[in-house]
């Protein structure tokens, strides 16, 4: 790493603690998604619910796609496609997850304290909806959100009876402390 980026890295205090935080959520997101069964990626529990298929590949893209949201000033949420591809296979998920683990990073680590705490705006065409910093978009839009749909992953593996993992203690299916 040069000089100049491990300086820069140095002077991010604001960013760290948001930065271990992702670490350690990669972890369990990747336990999630390798739970997902390839062979049931059509399945969808309800009408108006994503297939299980779109709903991975979104969990497994949102690293990348808000991180590139938090390095701009806003969004126009009048201008979003909200609805997530269906991918072809599970290792669509598996290698798209990765390859957003690894640019959301880069993302979050460049992000000077002076960027971090700059104002970010959501706004739906000329409404303003929100203003907060921008790493508060990180931590709101990006980590919360993942936890969300996390949440609703489970419960979908659970229906299809697939062991669901250990999140932050035990599941039903494995305890990491027995």
């Amino acid at each position: 790493m040069s000089t100049a980026i491990t300086e820069k890295l140095e002077t991010n205090e604001i960013m760290k603690p948001v930065i271990a935080e992702y670490l350690a959520e990669v972890e369990t997101t990747r336990r999630i998604l390798a739970r997902v069964p390839a062979d049931k990626l059509a399945w969808q529990p309800h009408d108006k619910s994503m297939t299980l298929g779109q709903l991975a590949f979104h969990i497994a893209t949102i690293p990348d796609a808000v991180s590139a949201l938090a390095q701009r000033d806003g969004f126009d949420a009048s201008q979003a496609r909200f609805v997530a591809p269906q991918p072809k296979d599970l290792n669509e998920v598996l290698s798209s997850f990765e390859a957003a683990v690894l640019e959301g990073e880069k993302r979050l680590r460049s992000m000077s304290d002076e960027a971090a705490m700059a104002p970010w705006t959501m706004t739906a065409g000329d409404r303003v909806v929100f203003t907060m910093p921008r790493a508060g978009i990180v931590r709101t839009i990006m980590l919360n959100h993942w936890y969300h749909h996390r949440g609703q992953i489970s419960v979908y593996l659970r229906m299809l009876d697939v062991p669901v993992p250990s999140v932050y203690g035990p599941s039903a299916d494995e305890n990491p402390f027995a």
